[in-house]
């Protein structure tokens, strides 16, 4: 049984709750790093695995102590709310668009991510959106803007759901995507998906930073966690998660590629 469900099942003995972005649970970054950090601290984590948007609101209800996040525009209004605190650059990695092998958009050929899009909305190309206000939901939505596109009909799916879950949608349906690196490699490439588009792009980058939440029940314990994510361990785990070699985290240690305070 994986730790964080272990956690989940034992209720009333967790210290610290934390709400998640899917990407960092289903690569399995969290658990490696939660593992650590229950063996140096005794602290155990009760993980919701939700998108950003959904996230925050339970940090400003204080339903949760901490999260862990990466959608930039969101979490500066959350610390000028005062709904979140004290942020810490964790990692980053990058977003891809993802799709069927044959490629009927043909995204292989696009010299940037827009022209990607453009090409797919064109063809009418089946494309699977999360649409759940997560971090990878905004970052889409905020690519189509500035593709000049308002992704419309038959053609347009949304999952409603997690990273993982929509790249099996995607998979069934013979759609497109936009997914992070980490969760394209551990759950998109073994449902047959193909990486079209994984150019550099400044666009593309994807940051996740770790937030306190102000006043919650487990605030410190939350400092504790964010203390050991700032250590040297922590930075080591999250270089040395790799899949068929190919790492699916950069460690940031605290310099922010997009900077937060607000």
């Amino acid at each position: 049984m994986r730790l964080l469900a272990l956690l989940v099942l034992l209720g009333p003995a967790l210290a610290l709750r934390l709400a998640t972005t899917t990407s960092v649970y289903d690569s399995g970054l969290l658990d490696r790093l939660l593992e650590a950090f229950f063996r140096e601290t005794g602290v155990r984590v009760q993980v919701l695995a939700v998108g950003t948007g959904q996230a925050l609101r339970l940090a400003e209800r204080k339903d949760v102590d901490a999260v862990l996040v990466h959608a930039p525009s969101l979490e500066r209004e959350a610390l000028a709310q005062g709904t979140t605190a004290e942020p810490y650059c964790l990692a980053q990695n990058a977003f891809l668009l993802a799709g069927p092998e044959a490629d009927p958009a043909r995204v292989r050929e696009a010299e940037s991510v827009l022209e990607a899009l453009r090409r797919i909305a064109a063809q009418k190309a089946p494309f699977v959106s999360r649409g759940d206000r997560s971090g990878t939901h905004l970052k889409e939505l905020e690519l189509w803007e500035k593709a000049g596109l308002k992704p419309q009909g038959p053609w347009y799916l949304e999952s409603g759901a997690g990273m993982g879950q929509t790249l099996v949608l995607a998979s069934e349906k013979g759609a497109y995507t936009l997914t992070d690196l980490a969760t394209f490699l551990t759950v998109g490439k073994k449902r047959g998906l193909k990486a079209l588009y994984t150019r550099e792009d400044p666009l593309l980058l994807n940051q996740y930073a770790f937030h306190l939440v102000p006043g919650s029940p487990g605030e410190g314990e939350a400092q504790r966690l964010r203390a050991f994510l700032a250590s040297e361990e922590a930075a080591r785990i999250v270089a040395g998660l790799r899949v068929e070699g190919t790492p699916l985290f950069t460690p940031l240690r605290g310099r922010c590629v997009f900077p937060l305070r607000p």
